[in-house]
């Protein structure tokens, strides 16, 4: 499908017939596609326009309604306003045909040249005397209705590429940068560079990827991840174009501009989505050429048959009806239409379609294989468990400890302290001083403590009291790290940290067996902890101390079984497995949204997105399949009618009631495909 617009005055899609080209052209820049909508309206309003006296001057219609017109050159309104319509009403499709003729890609717009041209020399002929045919009024409202259906197609398609646009739009224009005398200056924000810094106030949009360098606040990143609830930011992490500060105002040091933002990543992947070719779509592709062929051989044999058995002017009338009513309209839109839905859709929702193919394969998974790290935790430690002793409490216990870790910059040390903040106070310490490899010390109330793991105990010749041994045990046996609070040689607390589950993993988990679907994870961590959090979980099985590069092996011993497999992981060590797998899905991509190795990416670190992305799946099948089938019968009813198969019985059908047959099939398909929208993809937000 090339789509390669015909002219500025005159752009049209080449290959109509397979409508590829919708997602593709019009998809990057919105206005060569407000174009296509502006040209068909400007052109059916004006042909209707002129279509009104063909049609009240004409012989036929008076007829039908008992009244009579005649006056001084009555009888070239027909000639006259007739080519007029025929040549520039009629242009689009005439110079698409020709596109289509010329490229050996036969479809829907040779098809409507090759039934107004015969309609237009059969009504000509007709004002020469030649036939007795009273048919301009018949031409001017066939191009008008194929007009005006294209025109809503478009305006359709146009709404099915709203999500890139939508994109654009979250860049701010204008950006207030810190200059190095520490003003804040105003300037355009194509003029950032990395390194810059700016100012993020509160209710702004961040104007470039970057990282917080002073301040902290709560961005709303729904229109990148999909998630509406605000996520807390500070010093050091990053944020992303677009995205909004809702309570204060931050400092950001630029790390990203332009095409390399996350937000011009994701505008790229739309855009790849909604070029991409399905399988659904090759099949409707093939079909359409095929139609043009059988609507080819219909047309001969009505001609031959209306030609032997009725007259030259029957033959003429219901040639034009055949190649009218089978134009592959409704055909050629019923998966373009969908899919372009889907991908926008799917975009506000945080689902990047990489592969409309990888899209299809999620609707007949049999087993989600989960990356641990990131994935199903949040791949960062949480104090789980605390355990005094020697008459210290447990409160006092995380107070001391977040006391001691408080200079330390280990990723334990701050859980500790977080932990510390929210469930009380941190004590004041001083004279810290960090032990290689075993811990760290601090003096706490006048006293000396220290704070490490079984390396400390060993160097001190420590045991774990029994009041605490039973409680460690049973952390050290999920696989939980555990620290010893040692204060005057004698242990008298301890502390259990372990990777965090995400909260929503348990929910996605619970939505995905209910759908019948084996869960598995994978994981490079030792045993006891993959059991630990895959017994939490309630999954189906569990590969534990799986180096990286094994993990692709883990995807084709799950196939090897005869399931299909959807890996998902981070998209960085878990590639060979993403690639390996029946579909890839890379989740928590957030800045980094052009993994390779995955088909399907989710902007946010959900798992509860691999459930919307089957549900996503479901629904575009459904309609897709709704549509081929609605398109696919109703020409393989309406060909024959349009023949004159049930001339017999009195049912004929004149070309303009044909032309609204067909536009009223591709009215329903594009109604249809909309109802695509009310899809719900969330998972108990």
């Amino acid at each position: 499908m090339t789509a390669e617009a015909i002219d500025d005055a005159e752009a049209y899609p080449e290959d109509h017939g397979g409508h590829a080209g919708h997602g593709a052209d019009e998809g990057h820049g919105g206005g060569h596609h407000g174009h296509h909508v502006e040209m068909f309206r400007t052109r059916f309003w004006w042909s209707l326009l002129l279509t009104v006296p063909l049609v009240v001057t004409s012989h036929m219609v008076m007829d039908w309604f008992g009244y009579d017109l005649d006056f001084p050159g009555i009888e070239w309104i027909g000639p006259i306003l007739g080519t007029i319509v025929f040549l520039w009403g009629g242009q689009p499709f005439l110079a698409g045909g020709l596109e289509e003729a010329k490229a050996r890609t036969p479809g829907m717009m040779l098809l409507i040249a090759m039934a107004i041209s015969v309609a237009y020399v059969a009504s000509m002929a007709t004002s020469l005397d030649l036939f007795d045919l009273d048919f301009w009024w018949e031409l001017g409202a066939l191009i008008s209705i194929m007009l005006l259906g294209h025109w809503q197609e478009m305006k359709a398609l146009g709404q099915a590429q709203d999500a890139l646009g939508a994109l654009a739009a979250l860049l701010p224009d204008e950006a207030e940068r810190l200059t190095d005398a520490g003003d804040v200056e105003t300037v355009p924000a194509s003029d950032l560079r990395p390194g810059d810094t700016v100012l993020v106030r509160s209710g702004g949009r961040v104007p470039a990827d970057g990282d917080i360098v002073d301040g902290a606040a709560e961005l709303d990143e729904s229109m990148i991840t999909g998630e509406s609830r605000p996520v807390a930011k500070g010093i050091g992490d990053a944020v992303v174009a677009g995205t909004v500060s809702t309570d204060s105002s931050i400092r950001v040091r630029i790390t990203a501009v332009g095409d390399d933002t996350a937000l011009a990543g994701i505008g790229r992947l739309v855009a790849e989505a909604q070029e991409s070719r399905s399988r659904s779509q090759v099949l409707a592709d093939k079909a359409a050429a095929l139609l043009f062929y059988v609507a080819t051989g219909a047309a001969v044999i009505t001609a031959v048959a209306w030609s032997v058995f009725g007259t030259a002017d029957e033959a003429v009338v219901r040639v034009v009806t055949v190649l009218v009513i089978s134009c592959p309209h409704a055909l050629g839109l019923a998966i373009p239409l969908t899919t372009s839905l889907s991908s926008a859709i799917g975009a506000r929702s945080g689902i990047l379609i990489k592969d409309r193919l990888a899209l299809e394969a999620s609707r007949t998974i049999d087993a989600v294989l989960f990356d641990k790290t990131g994935t199903l935790t949040r791949g960062e430690h949480a104090v789980v468990g605390i355990a005094g002793a020697d008459g210290v409490t447990d409160t006092e216990v995380l107070r001391i400890a977040g006391g001691v870790e408080a200079d330390s910059e280990h990723p334990l040390a701050r859980a500790i302290v977080t932990a510390a903040r929210d469930r009380g106070e941190v004590a004041t310490a001083s004279d810290f001083r960090s032990i290689t490899g075993r811990g760290v010390e601090a003096t706490v109330d006048g006293q000396a403590y220290a704070l490490g793991g079984p390396a400390l105990l060993r160097e001190r010749s420590l045991d774990v009291p029994a009041e605490l041994a039973e409680q460690v045990e049973e952390w050290e046996a999920r696989g939980a790290a555990v620290l010893h609070l040692v204060r005057d040689d004698s242990i008298v607390g301890a502390l259990a940290l372990e990777d965090q589950i995400r909260p929503e993993a348990r929910e996605a988990v619970e939505e995905l067996r209910a759908r019948g679907l084996r869960v598995v994870m994978i994981t490079g961590d030792a045993r006891q902890v993959a059991d630990a959090v895959g017994e939490d979980l309630g999954l189906d099985e569990v590969f534990a101390e799986v180096l990286p590069e094994d993990k692709s092996a883990k995807v084709a011993e799950l196939q090897k079984r005869g399931l299909s497999v959807a890996m998902v992981g981070d998209g960085v060590n878990d590639a060979p497995a993403l690639a390996r797998a029946d579909v890839g899905i890379a989740i928590g991509a957030g800045t980094d949204v052009a993994i390779e190795s995955a088909g399907l990416i989710l902007a946010s670190s959900d798992p509860r997105g691999v459930v919307a992305i089957i549900r996503l799946a479901s629904g575009t099948y459904r309609k897709s399949l709704q549509n081929l089938v609605w398109a696919a019968g109703y020409n393989v009813v309406a060909i024959p009618l349009a023949g004159g198969a049930l001339h017999w019985a009195g049912v004929t059908l004149p070309p303009a009631v044909g032309a609204v047959l067909m536009s009223i099939s591709t009215i329903v398909v594009a109604l249809n495909a909309q109802l695509l929208r009310r899809l719900d993809l969330r998972v108990d937000r």
